[in-house]
């Protein structure tokens, strides 16, 4: 989609006329892509370090590099950035001053691809993709940041990839290697969790592009593109807009071509447990029933969105209703008490998280009990405080967690233990964020076949599982 105003029945015109990417020379060498045919991922030895390449090495990405360093398992050997002279590479760099520098993470792997065991991703959401699918296909393990990509499609695809070519792969909700990790599969094994027929889960602190004017027309216009940073690169698989401030450092986050906004930035920190231990896979209708400053080309204001999941099992129907925006707060039961703020999020690369009247969180509801939890680890609580006292005595121990979510990874990498957000799992809930983004950015209600996996009642919906066509030369990592 170029810089340029295009309506929604332009879109479609699009999406409709290119239905398909035409073959054309692609960028890869054919020995790139003919090795991991015969390849097998390398385990590494108990008593060696994990050979770590790092693609994204400012922001978040810095963070998951020093997170994943400092658990004494990984050595960093490559470094990969489209902007190497950004102010917030300059930490990384500094502290790895003799480890090789790439600009493009295809040359990284061409000429260090034999010393490379995993890879760290921590870029924006739509370049998650043709990383981590160049990375498995030669053999790698992959460390990726949540949601593991744009679009429902490319989640599909990565799927496969990490089946097919028998890699360790994590995504990093790092809550998913915490307390509630524990808590809620132990509760869930004791049968204390049962029977959940609701879940209302919210994030409605500040976001980047609340109080935005929504009546725009366009995309923002081009500006001269800093001298440091790789343009070409940095759009990977998306078409080609023009660069502007606005899309770079976070900012991408806003923008539907870029992000997968609030719900794809915090879903996967709220709901992961729920989604995992209660086995509720794709919705099978998901109901926008309020949508803020709807407009074509970024995310709303506030958004109210319903997931209906069918019966799974013994376990009833659930409906997960997803409350964003500062003035879009949830109802909340009796006895609730006092919203806290996980003390263990990281802070976003524009400053700190900002409190909001009801912090990031859930509650969860079932035939019998209401469950209050925050985000990434915190633990679940029985509300209202009486009936906590009376469960006191029949909940069952929680275990520790033998280790974070980064060194869980690398151990992983050694064969020492199971990475707990490996793809087949975290890939279906992030599913579920882009189905999300999908009834926010149509504003409508979208009913989904499961089992075929696509929308029953609604053409464009359908042609968004996948978006456009990846920009020419970038079809290859499509067909991996």
């Amino acid at each position: 989609m170029e810089s340029k105003s295009v309506s929604r029945r332009e879109f479609l015109k699009r999406v409709l006329a290119l239905s398909a990417a035409a073959a054309v020379p692609t960028i890869l060498t054919k020995d790139m892509l003919a090795a991991p045919a015969a390849a097998k991922p390398k385990f590494v030895s108990p008593n060696e370090r994990v050979n770590l390449a790092c693609c994204g090495i400012g922001n978040r990405g810095g963070e998951i590099i020093r997170d994943l360093y400092n658990t004494g398992e990984a050595n960093i050997v490559a470094l990969c950035d489209v902007d190497m002279g950004a102010p917030h590479t300059l930490d990384i760099l500094k502290r790895f001053p003799d480890v090789p520098r790439f600009r493009d993470f295809r040359e990284m792997f061409d000429k260090m691809g034999d010393r490379i065991d995993a890879v760290s991703v921590g870029v924006p959401d739509f370049s998650h993709f043709p990383i981590c699918m160049l990375a498995m296909h030669l053999g790698k393990h992959v460390y990726v940041e949540k949601p593991m990509a744009r679009t429902f499609n490319e989640i599909e695809l990565m799927m496969k990839a990490a089946k097919k070519y028998k890699v360790v792969t994590q995504m990093g909700n790092q809550g998913h290697s915490e307390g509630n990790y524990f808590q809620f599969k132990a509760w869930v094994e004791a049968g204390i969790i049962k029977d959940v027929t609701a879940i209302t889960a919210h994030m409605n602190a500040p976001r980047r592009w609340h109080g935005w004017k929504t009546d725009i027309k366009s995309f923002p216009p081009g500006q001269p593109v800093p001298e440091t940073l790789d343009w070409n690169t940095w759009l990977a698989t998306a078409h080609f807009h023009d660069y502007n401030k606005d899309y770079v450092n976070g900012q991408w986050r806003c923008w539907y071509d870029f992000g997968m906004g609030a719900l794809g930035d915090w879903g996967a920190h709220i709901l992961d447990t729920a989604h995992q231990f209660l086995d509720m896979g794709l919705p099978y209708e998901i109901e926008p029933l309020r949508i803020d400053g709807h407009n074509d080309f970024f995310f709303p204001q506030a958004s109210t969105l319903v997931f209906r999941f069918p019966e799974r099992g013994d376990m009833p129907p659930v409906e997960v209703t997803w409350y964003e925006g500062q003035k879009n707060i949830p109802p909340v039961p009796a006895g609730y008490g006092v919203s806290e703020l996980d003390p263990n999020i990281p802070a976003p690369s524009n400053g700190q998280i900002q409190p909001a009247s009801l912090n990031p969180g859930k509650i969860i509801y079932s035939k019998d009990l209401i469950f209050k939890g925050g985000s990434h680890g915190s633990l679940l609580s029985i509300i209202p405080e009486e009936k906590a006292r009376e469960m006191a005595s029949r909940l069952p121990e929680v275990p520790p967690s033998p280790s974070n979510h980064y060194k869980n990874f690398l151990l992983a990498c050694k064969g020492q233990e199971q990475a707990r957000s490996p793809f087949s799992v975290a890939g279906p809930l992030s599913q579920v964020f882009t189905l999300g983004v999908m009834a926010q950015r149509l504003n409508t209600k979208l009913q989904f076949d499961r089992k075929k996996k696509h929308f029953t009642n609604n053409d464009l919906a359908n042609k968004l599982l996948s978006d456009l066509p990846p920009r020419e030369g970038w079809e290859e990592f499509y067909r991996m």
